[in-house]
C-alpha cells in the first residue's frame, strides 16, 4: 500500500546547520513530512549520517558541504537550486555558534567577527540569495533560530546575545518586506534543548533533564508548512 504525500511533498527545503542538534532533528522531520531537503553544513560525515538515515526511509535529500561564511558560495547555491528546481518553498536558518561566554571585555575580536558572520552576515547572505526563489514558490516559507538571551541580558554572554538581537531585527525587517508577498518569515526561539551548543554554554547542566532536538523539530515542520500564515512572529517552542 502506498503512504499518502505528506504536507510537503514536492516541495524544496533548504536547511543549514543540517549535520546535528536542532538543524538534523528539523532537517530529518521535514524529510519525513515529504519534502526534498538540501542538507547544507561544514561537515561531510555529519551530512551522510542524515543522508543515511533518510534514505533508509525511502527519501533521498541533496548534501551540500559548505563553509557558510563562505559567501559566494552561498550565492552560487542560490544558482544551482534556480538551476534545479527554479525555486525554494521553505528555509531553515539553523546554524549557529555560541562564541565566547566571557565578558564583553574580554571577548577576542577574532571571536566577534565569527559569531556576527556566523549568526547573523550568514543569514542575510542567505537571505539575499535565495529570496528570488522563495518568491517563485507559491508559498514561501523562512524560519531562523533565535535564542532568549537576545531580549534577556545576561553577563558573559554579550557576543552571542547581540547576534541574536541582531538577527532578530534583520529577519523582522525582512518578514515586513514580504508583507504582500505569498513568503511567510518568523523566527523560533527553541528554548533550553539538549544540544552541543547547549552543553558547551551549561557544562554542569544534566543534558537528559532537557527536550531533545528531534522533540520540537514538529513545531519548525509546522512553521515551514504552506498552511502557515504566520508572519514576523517569534515562537517560543511549547514544552
Amino acid at each position: 500500500m502506498t503512504s499518502a504525500p505528506g504536507p510537503l511533498s514536492a516541495r524544496v527545503a533548504l536547511v543549514t546547520g543540517a549535520s546535528r542538534g536542532i538543524g538534523r532533528a528539523a532537517a530529518l522531520a521535514l524529510s519525513r513530512a515529504g519534502a526534498h531537503v538540501i542538507l547544507v553544513a561544514r561537515t561531510i560525515g555529519g551530512l551522510e549520517e542524515v543522508d543515511d538515515e533518510i534514505k533508509q526511509s525511502g527519501d533521498d535529500a541533496t548534501l551540500v558541504p559548505l563553509d557558510l561564511q563562505d559567501f559566494d558560495g552561498l550565492d552560487r547555491m542560490g544558482a544551482s537550486i534556480f538551476e534545479r528546481w527554479g525555486k525554494l518553498d521553505a528555509l531553515l536558518g539553523s546554524a549557529g555558534v555560541l562564541g565566547q561566554l566571557t565578558p564583553i571585555t574580554h571577548l577576542q575580536p577574532k571571536k566577534w567577527d565569527e559569531i556576527v558572520a556566523v549568526n547573523v552576515t550568514v543569514n542575510y547572505r542567505l537571505i539575499r540569495s535565495l529570496d528570488p526563489l522563495l518568491k517563485r514558490s507559491n508559498a514561501g516559507r523562512a524560519l531562523f533560530i533565535s535564542s532568549g538571551v537576545a531580549r534577556n541580558a545576561r553577563p558573559f554572554w554579550g557576543g552571542y546575545a547581540a547576534s541574536k538581537a541582531a538577527l532578530e531585527s534583520l529577519v523582522l525587517t525582512y518578514a515586513a518586506e514580504c508583507a504582500g508577498t505569498d513568503v511567510r518569515v518568523n523566527l523560533f526561539n527553541p528554548g533550553a534543548t539538549r544540544t552541543k551548543m547547549r552543553a558547551q554554554a551549561m557544562p554542569g547542566e544534566d543534558p537528559m533533564s532537557l527536550p531533545a532536538p528531534e522533540d520540537i523539530a514538529p513545531q519548525i515542520v509546522e512553521l515551514l508548512l504552506p498552511s502557515c500564515k504566520k508572519n514576523g512572529e517569534l515562537i517560543t517552542a511549547v514544552r
